[in-house]
């Protein structure tokens, strides 16, 4: 049978606007028969109480459907909405305003939509219709009583999911401030109401988070948490406030883990730790996971990972023992090989650390999946060049298959990380030089080319590159305050130093590392209680070992010689090798 004849187009369209049609006939024959109307009362009843406008219905409805399925939208669109009005039929309303959307054509789809409103006020649907389109063409401003429509007609398990989808519903809109503000204006009853309350305050959270207003949405997690304290949502968003530098969301995220130890929240708790660079505080969070939870799989490998960088190693192979039992029970074949491959690596790291490089060796020769076989070679460089065999090492990364220019690019990535490891700074600088070359208008390459330039001994070159990343992208603010850091590190060009900063902080006001270098520069400058207090609140936000340096540092010059201690023994705890730290210690004299 040939589906493109005409004929048979024909009597498909036919059959399928003949059925349309038979429904609504049957249905409004069962309502004229019993008087009621078996479909729940916020659906939409087809009014066909004429029989002879049935040929005509039938006839809209039909050329409608055959228009818009042949080309020509609009002709199908319009049929469909006459068919609508005559009938009063919510089905019919849907049924153009979706061919309307399907045609990218949203204000006639919200003409369609508003028609299906006026015609049938009361419909959950047509109300919702309305509401998504409204948005969808960012016209914020008009839905208030629409939302409202549609949280009063809710039950009280959708309010709640719908409440939870506002965020992602007006995540679309190009005003978030508007989008935060009309939200709040259409939830007044829910934000009050103890059931609802809590949920309605988290999205509008979330909402304001989004326009960037962080202290609005840290005032809307506290409000969740004072009318449920032990409220996921407020504890989810508090999370996500501490990823964005907001340090006071913390204890809302506290006190509902001592309410309700989940251990799925503070597993996300440990991974923002992580991100912060708080890595004893994660670890204990993981301790408390795989005690709540002990076969969750992640927090093992984490754990086992902290431990191994704190240098506990009797631990760390014990947690990574336990990570395998449990991948080796998976279910799923990827799952396992992928947890297992993520184990013999961090195994062969161990035994690294233990100065075993033959077990070393064997655990990477565990490997098996192709797809980590540039790790595994990776980890075999560093072993190499562990054992003094630098240039095979490099020799071994260069080799790597692949022709590609993604293949090159992850080969000289390899290489320089392998040289700036063994602070090799000359020959990292070189090889980062030969990335550069391969994409000169990378400004993260070309940053990062600087930051070597600085740690081989080339200040000019650093600047110079730095100047040209600034050049290039105006509002990388990582190269203003690289540069201003470097002139008040060398006590050159201080005011120079302090405006560059400034620069940056205009970017990223609450970077820590950008605090901590404004911190350092009032240092330079002479300004002891003005650089206490930047370097307080950066190391409050972060506490990096490499701002820890540099509080203790100034904390040691204004005689407080047991906070400095105090600050740089927590530094040396999370990165003990650390060059700014040890270089610190070194030239006041202190042992720790």
């Amino acid at each position: 049978m040939d589906y493109y004849d005409p004929m048979v187009l024909f009597h498909s369209f036919r059959i399928a606007a003949l059925t349309t049609v038979i429904a609504v006939s049957a249905h409004s024959a069962w309502a004229q028969q019993t008087g009621s109307d078996s479909r729940p009362a916020t659906d939409e009843s087809p009014v066909v109480s004429n029989p002879a406008l049935d040929a005509e219905l039938f006839y809209e409805i039909f050329l409608g459907e055959i228009s818009a399925r042949t080309g020509d939208p609009g002709a199908g669109y319009a049929f469909m909405l006459e068919a609508a009005r005559r009938s009063a039929d919510g089905q019919l309303y849907q049924r153009a305003a979706d061919i309307a959307l399907q045609s990218r054509s949203g204000e006639y789809a919200l003409a369609a939509a508003k028609a299906w409103k006026e015609a049938l006020p009361q419909s959950r649907e047509a109300n919702r219709y309305v509401l998504q389109i409204l948005v969808a063409l960012n016209r914020i401003g008009e839905t208030p009583d629409l939302l409202r429509q549609e949280l009063a007609q809710s039950s009280p398990r959708a309010k709640a999911s719908t409440l939870s989808a506002l965020p992602q519903m007006y995540g679309r809109a190009s005003d978030k401030a508007l989008a935060a503000k009309v939200v709040e204006a259409a939830l007044v009853d829910e934000l009050s109401h103890p059931a609802t309350g809590p949920v309605a305050w988290v999205s509008l959270g979330r909402l304001r988070l989004a326009a960037g207003d962080k202290s609005g949405a840290l005032d809307a997690a506290r409000r969740a948490q004072a009318l449920d304290d032990a409220n996921e949502g407020a504890a989810r968003l508090a999370l996500e406030l501490m990823e964005e530098n907001t340090p006071e969301a913390e204890p809302l995220v506290t006190q509902a883990l001592a309410k309700q130890p989940v251990p799925e929240l503070r597993m996300g708790y440990a991974r923002v730790l992580l991100g912060l660079q708080r890595y004893p505080d994660a670890a204990r969070q993981l301790e408390y996971v795989t005690k709540e939870k002990p076969d969750l799989v992640e927090a093992w490998l984490v754990l086992a990972t902290l431990q191994l960088q704190d240098n506990r190693l009797s631990a760390a192979e014990s947690a990574l023992q336990r990570f395998m039992e449990l991948t080796s029970a998976a279910t799923d074949p990827e799952v396992r090989q992928k947890g297992l491959t993520q184990a013999y690596l961090l195994s062969a790291q161990l035994a690294e650390k233990k100065g075993d490089f033959a077990a070393a060796e064997a655990w990477l020769n565990r490997i098996d999946n192709v797809d980590e076989a540039f790790s595994a070679q990776s980890r075999r460089a560093s072993l190499l060049a562990r054992q003094g065999k630098v240039a095979q090492a490099r020799e071994l990364l260069r080799n790597l298959p692949g022709t590609s220019a993604d293949d090159k690019r992850m080969r000289l990535l390899a290489e320089v990380q392998l040289l700036r490891d063994l602070r090799l700074y000359e020959e990292a600088y070189q090889v980062q030089s030969e990335l550069v070359a391969l994409a000169p208008d990378d400004a993260e390459l070309v940053y990062d080319q600087a930051m070597l330039a600085e740690k081989a001994g080339h200040p000019e070159t650093m600047e110079k590159l730095l100047r040209q990343v600034i050049s290039q992208k105006p509002q990388y603010h990582h190269a203003y305050n690289a540069l201003g850091y470097s002139l008040a590190d060398r006590g050159v060009r201080l005011d120079e130093a302090k405006q560059l900063i400034l620069k940056a902080l205009e970017f990223a006001p609450s970077d820590p590392f950008i605090t901590d270098s404004l911190g350092w520069v009032e240092f330079r400058m002479g300004n002891k209680a003005e650089a206490k207090r930047h370097l307080e609140t950066a190391y409050k936000a972060r506490p990096d070992v490499e701002i820890a340096a540099h509080l203790g540092e100034v904390l040691w010059s204004l005689g407080d010689k047991e906070a400095a201690l105090k600050v740089w023994k927590e530094g040396a705890r999370t990165s003990p090798d650390n060059e700014t730290l040890k270089e610190t210690l070194k030239r006041l004299g202190v042992s720790l």
